[in-house]
């Protein structure tokens, strides 16, 4: 069985935490561990027998293949999406891949940024819906329902369970409050999770039945795809001409003889900040804290602290996200309206809807610690045996200081080792290069100094990651 991970999306009802370069897949929400970390961990727990197939975005890609490497679990391919179109394109480019790299194979798709608690249940579910499609069914996951939640699609059962399976005989799309009430009072409904398991070949035969421009444009996409180091960047023009679909509308809501596997594992989609706190571990007083806080008087709220002391008094209810840049107070009854706030910021041109103000690259990450109108300084670490780009600037200088570890540096011709307290100057349009030849962490202080200081200033002449200009 090949997992297939989904990490596609930009959460931005998490938003000042998940930000579009750095998602809440790519963030440790839930335990020590990224989301993505956590469903490929638990996906090899439940005996997945090969690395995973990541399906993402081209800005993610450098920091989805680092985290799997950091947990010693590599994926064998990571298929970049070049425009969003739904999840039926994206797992039909990764059946396609499946079946280029295996032939006939089950392949599991889950999404990146889920949790499941319960893993032992989550494993027996897994076997269950494997043994369905080695049959040739197309499987899907449906959540106990442990609430009358309007926020989520549903699953309706044709009959009864029997030991945990059922034929499906529908999928309904999000319901209204009343509506979900019944759903929850029938029995016969399930929360769509949005996972499922089939063959490779059962799943394309059936797209082609039923959509098959979606499967043409797919296939063209990826046969016109383009091998960048271990990323399979699909067709941009082929895979544009791909309706944007779900796979429960693409295919799911359109077969017959679907099946659905129950999943009551301790499931959670965590699509807003009262979703974190309703599986967050609570205090006396219902409170879920993470970081520097200390309260009075404060109930049923949930508080995290990225960068400061956090202190409340006499407060109910609420949401404090506390990170280096940005700071947010809702009510818990008004968390869904973030993704308005995210909407304003981004029409208004700033930069927190995009990125944090540490930003990670492949090498490493950069921290914008001051900034002016002519200068910005930068705390940089750099990874153990990476480099940055050999590159140059037009418009800005920049002044080094190593303050942990030890560099190598290339200035014009030369190149020679930095040790801590060592610095260097690099003046405008000279030739240079900083690498971190070490088994431990480089740590500088970067000066930057000139009319202009954009990430989009760069001239780069080799790069061992194969990017363009921004660095």
């Amino acid at each position: 069985m090949i997992p297939v991970i989904l990490a596609g999306g930009s959460g931005t009802r998490l938003w000042p935490l998940s930000r579009a370069l750095h998602p809440k897949q790519l963030l440790a929400l839930h335990s020590t561990a990224t989301l993505i970390q956590e469903t490929v961990l638990r996906l090899r727990d439940a005996g997945a027998t090969h690395a995973p197939i990541i399906v993402c975005n081209e800005e993610h890609r450098f920091m989805v293949a680092g985290q799997l490497e950091e947990i010693g679990m590599p994926p064998q391919a990571i298929i970049l999406e070049p425009v969003a179109r739904g999840t039926a394109p994206a797992i039909a480019a990764a059946a396609l891949d499946v079946e280029a790299r295996h032939g006939d194979e089950i392949i599991a798709v889950f999404p990146a940024d889920h949790v499941i608690e319960n893993t032992s249940a989550f494993g027996q579910a897994l076997a269950k819906a494997t043994a369905l499609a080695e049959q040739g069914r197309l499987v899907a996951f449906g959540i106990t329902p442990q609430s009358a939640h309007p926020g989520y699609g549903y699953i309706r059962l044709g009959g009864s369970l029997d030991e945990g399976v059922g034929e499906i005989a529908e999928f309904v799309e999000k319901p209204d409050a009343a509506t979900a009430e019944a759903y929850l009072k029938d029995g016969g409904y399930f929360w769509n999770g949005g996972m499922f398991v089939f063959r490779a070949s059962t799943l394309l035969v059936e797209l082609g039945k039923h959509s098959a421009g979606l499967l043409g444009a797919c296939t063209q996409a990826y046969q016109a795809a383009s091998l960048d180091l271990n990323f399979v960047r699909l067709d941009e023009k082929r895979f544009a001409e791909s309706p944007s679909d779900s796979i429960d509308y693409a295919l799911m809501e359109k077969v017959s003889g679907a099946m659905m596997v129950a999943l009551d594992a301790g499931w959670s989609d965590i699509g807003s900040w009262s979703s974190l706190w309703e599986i967050g571990d609570k205090d006396d007083a219902n409170n879920v804290v993470s970081g520097d806080v200390i309260m009075e008087d404060t109930r049923n709220t949930l508080i995290l602290s990225e960068h400061e002391l956090v202190a409340t008094v006499g407060i109910d209810n609420l949401v404090v996200i506390d990170t280096p840049d940005a700071l947010l107070v809702a009510h818990q009854d008004q968390v869904d309206v973030v993704k308005q706030l995210v909407d304003q910021l981004k029409a208004s041109g700033r930069y927190q809807s995009q990125h944090h103000r540490k930003v990670y690259r492949p090498w490493g990450s950069f921290d914008s610690i001051d900034r002016g109108e002519h200068f910005q300084v930068k705390h940089i670490t750099v990874n153990p045996g990476k480099k940055l780009s050999l590159q140059k600037h037009q418009h800005r200088a920049e002044h080094w200081v190593v303050v942990c570890g030890s560099a190598r540096v290339t200035v014009g011709e030369e190149s020679f080792t930095l040790a801590e307290n060592e610095s260097i100057n690099i003046p405008i349009g000279v030739v240079h290069r900083l690498e971190n030849p070490t088994d431990e962490p480089l740590e500088i202080i970067e000066v930057q100094s000139g009319s202009y200081l954009g990430e989009d200033d760069i001239v780069r002449l080799e790069d061992d990651f194969n990017r363009p200009q921004e660095d």
